[in-house]
């Protein structure tokens, strides 16, 4: 008795009594099996009008998981009831700690739940003995209920970016809100029409009220936004617009200068290597480095002048007054014609058109730092998981990471 006592103590199961308690040795591992049997006369509640009733109309038994106990695992044979409710007939006892039709308890779906957000659903599969399936619905449905839909009202300020979701070049976007940190939309693709979605869920309304959109030099984003939002300032982001210039002006003339000095291995070695050195920003370099670099850029003229150019490029973000931020572009370009370098004065000419949308920065001093910190943690979701099986719990995961700062 002392034992069904303490068992009935543990329990929490409302509504139920332990009658039995049985341990079971199952593939090495040790089991309770309880049998919980309805109280006789217990007020139950129909689970379709929420009615309170007395009647019974009938029952079966239905085996159910429940949290460990210690080592051991439990389950529980549960005496499931159906009552005799006077308005919906025949129907299916609501219980507050066993969801109708589950095989767990709410409470170790909780657990589950709350397992899955620091480790993989194979591991928290293995952990509880249950098959990932079942991990994988308790999860998703406690992030839905948890997370609910999105709020999509009051917002005036959105950041758009682009990440990689499989081999071979297949991307999604994501979207979010830089002013309470949190994901909006998660959609596959990247091109106008990928897009689209988030707009139309925003709706017209919402539309008219958004200020700027921040995002990389992505036309897709950008003809998208203009066409759903026209009043909106595009901001183009310092981060991208800088890792553009390395690829195609620094990368490019560190090639040429590599290959105007094949004869002279030693310094070929030097230049072919000090890609990295030349894309760091100063402040980042090691004191070692920071030698190399003053001599690299002292024996060749056209890496210094793109080094130079570079931090004066990037000084164009710090301005907040258009006016001098424009006088500054001015200046910045006609230098980049005068350097008589083919990449800086292809690149100089490529970005012109896209000068409203780095002024706009002075007005909205937005930058994509916040989602490409997004962007980092969805590579550790997707490196912890080894991979999602479908997007719409993948995605579901990542708005989870980043609810909102609601301070």
């Amino acid at each position: 008795m002392a034992r069904e006592h303490l068992m009935s103590q543990l329990g929490g199961w409302a509504g139920y009594d332990v009658a039995c308690a049985q341990r079971e040795q199952r593939d090495g591992q040790s089991w309770w099996v309880l049998t919980l049997n309805a109280v006789s006369g217990w007020l139950r509640q129909c689970s379709g009008c929420g009615c309170a009733t007395r009647s019974v109309h009938d029952w079966s038994d239905r085996r159910v998981r429940d949290l460990p106990l210690f080592e051991h695992r439990v389950e529980l044979i549960v005496q499931r009831v159906r009552v005799a409710c006077d308005r919906c007939g025949p129907k299916l006892e609501h219980l507050s700690w066993l969801a109708p039709y589950a095989r767990v308890t709410k409470r170790l779906g909780d657990s589950v739940s709350s397992l899955c957000k620091v480790a993989s659903i194979r591991h928290v599969a293995a952990f509880f003995d249950l098959d990932w399936k079942t991990v994988k619905a308790l999860d998703f449905a406690a992030m839905e209920t948890e997370l609910g839909p999105v709020d999509l009202d009051g917002i005036e300020v959105i950041g758009m970016d682009e990440f990689a979701i499989q081999k071979g070049h297949r991307y999604a976007t994501v979207v979010v809100e830089p002013t309470r940190k949190r994901v909006l939309w998660i959609g596959r693709g990247r091109g106008r029409a990928d897009v689209r979605p988030f707009f139309e869920l925003l709706g017209p309304e919402r539309c008219a009220r958004l200020k700027a959109a921040v995002m990389d030099m992505n036309a897709g984003y950008e003809i998208e936004v203009k066409h759903h939002c026209p009043q909106a300032a595009i901001v183009f982001d310092l981060f991208h617009v800088v890792a553009k210039y390395g690829r195609e002006v620094i990368d490019r003339v560190r090639v040429d200068c590599a290959n105007t000095l094949r004869d002279d291995k030693p310094a070929r070695r030097v230049v072919k290597g000090a890609r990295w050195l030349l894309l760091k920003n100063r402040d980042n370099l090691e004191p070692e480095q920071d030698v190399q670099l003053e001599e690299l850029l002292a024996a060749n003229r056209s890496l210094f002048v793109t080094y130079v150019m570079r931090d004066a490029l990037k000084d164009l973000w710090s301005y907040r007054h258009t006016g001098y931020a424009r006088r500054a572009w001015l200046s910045w370009y006609r230098k980049a014609r005068r350097s008589r370098i083919e990449p800086l004065m292809r690149f100089a000419e490529r970005l012109k058109p896209y000068l409203d949308g780095i002024l706009a920065h002075c007005r909205y001093p937005l930058g994509t730092n916040l989602i490409e910190g997004i962007n980092n943690k969805i590579k550790v979701i997707k490196r912890m998981a080894y991979g999602f099986r479908d997007d719409a719990y993948f995605f579901l995961k990542i708005r989870s990471a980043f609810p909102g700062d609601w301070r």
